[in-house]
């Protein structure tokens, strides 16, 4: 079975934990004594229902405030896929870990109260995940009976939320209108809605198709680790690493970037033994024909079709820390296995992302800021628009003094 990774996004209390936590119930993935304890919790705190967001609301602030702080991941299957979710923050000041949740995602599910239509943050998330480009997204229209299993209100938000999109660089969208808390429409069609005639969510998350998203034509395999054999013994030596784009198999000609050289594939490995095709997310290590300088941070590719060697990248950037990003600044850049050092060249505008619109040359970018700006690197990155490979076109910056991820960037086309 394949693996669907799946980040949920939305406005605060818009039901982002109770919905993963009913879609764990209903799918019958969690533990007796789970559940127990979540329906002892849930009479404590005086409620007459079990709050099935605290399957994912697991720290002790997350309770109390009845918010979502961390990135929660959880994990579940069904006889047709198995699942990975991130249940994300909605508050603004944790925006950052929304970003970190929705980074590998193959879908996004954007919640939006009934009640309230779309807010602020939802838009916030839609375009974060527009910029992410993960490749489907489901507008959940969540607290259905709370407006009576109003098809009016289905509409409005539907139509208001497509406008929006359209100004976004969306491919799938799909909308379902739900109630988490009582199940309608997540697991099973819903009784009070019989004027929807599309899939539940879980049909949807089950059929989703998402094969076709992979880069299976631009050979890129970052070098981990060169492996070579314990105490001297042997003449083993393999190239260990994740493929993250296109087939690479035995009798491969390929080419190690930065030095240029070429080479053949000999034999690929894995921990069930060889391999006749390699393809993305799998690790593998690779046997190369030729005894070639390689080490971490290298890159193999085909010879006809190489990622750009650069050192002055145009990026979209999501700043993620409380210390402004001011031009002049310098940070450790960490792309792919490639670790350099980066200086902010200039930043080119500020994104408004209620409006879309941009706030020419800004002197800074504040915390959960969004812009555009040029990085100067040490050393070339081996790089690819971020529309084409998410992974050799997005990279991090890192405040080298406390050695932390101050900044998560994607890589534009020119």
């Amino acid at each position: 079975m394949d693996i669907l990774r799946i980040a949920t996004a939305g406005s605060v209390d818009d039901g982002k934990s109770t919905l993963i936590g009913r879609l764990l119930y209903d799918s019958k993935s969690i533990f007796t004594d789970q559940l127990e304890a979540v329906e002892r919790t849930s009479v404590q705190r005086g409620d007459d229902y079990t709050d099935l967001a605290l399957l994912t609301d697991g720290l002790r602030a997350e309770r109390e405030q009845g918010i979502t702080i961390d990135v929660a991941y959880r994990y579940f299957s069904t006889p047709r896929r198995k699942f990975i979710i991130a249940d994300t923050p909605g508050h603004i000041q944790y925006t950052r870990n929304m970003v970190t949740g929705a980074s590998t995602a193959d879908l996004a599910i954007i919640l939006v109260d009934a009640r309230k239509g779309l807010l602020e943050q939802s838009r916030r998330h839609a375009t974060i995940v527009s910029m992410l480009r993960v490749p489907h997204v489901v507008l959940a229209i969540n607290k259905m009976d709370l407006v009576d299993w109003s098809e009016e209100v289905y509409e409005e938000i539907r139509r208001e939320f497509v406008d929006f999109a359209a100004r976004l660089d969306f491919t799938d969208v799909t909308v379902i209108p739900l109630s988490a808390l009582k199940g309608d429409n997540v697991v099973a069609r819903s009784e009070h809605m019989d004027w929807y005639q599309g899939a539940s969510l879980m049909h949807h998350l089950e059929n989703v198709y998402i094969a076709s998203d992979r880069n299976l034509i631009d050979i890129r395999f970052p070098v981990q680790y060169v492996i070579r054999p314990q105490n001297g013994r042997g003449d083993y030596r393999g190239l260990a690493g994740q493929i993250i784009g296109g087939v690479l198999r035995p009798g491969d000609d390929v080419i190690v970037l930065p030095s240029g050289m070429p080479s053949t594939v000999k034999a690929i490995d894995t921990a069930d033994g060889e391999v006749e095709a390699a393809y993305p997310p799998m690790s593998v290590v690779v046997r190369l024909d030729d005894e070639i300088d390689i080490s971490r941070g290298d890159m193999i590719s085909r010879p006809n079709n190489q990622p750009e060697a650069m050192q002055d990248i145009d990026a979209m950037i999501c700043w993620m820390d409380s210390a402004p990003l001011t031009v002049g600044a310098k940070y450790a850049i960490k792309h792919t296995t490639r670790t350099a050092r980066a200086m902010v060249k200039e930043i080119k505008y500020e994104l408004d992302i209620n409006t879309l619109s941009r706030t020419l040359a800004p002197t800074s970018l504040e915390l959960n800021g969004i812009g555009r700006l040029t990085l100067r690197t040490t050393q070339p990155l081996l790089v690819d628009p971020y529309r084409r490979n998410r992974q050799t076109g997005s990279f991090i910056l890192i405040d080298e003094a406390t050695n932390r991820t101050v900044g998560a960037g994607f890589i534009t086309e020119n």
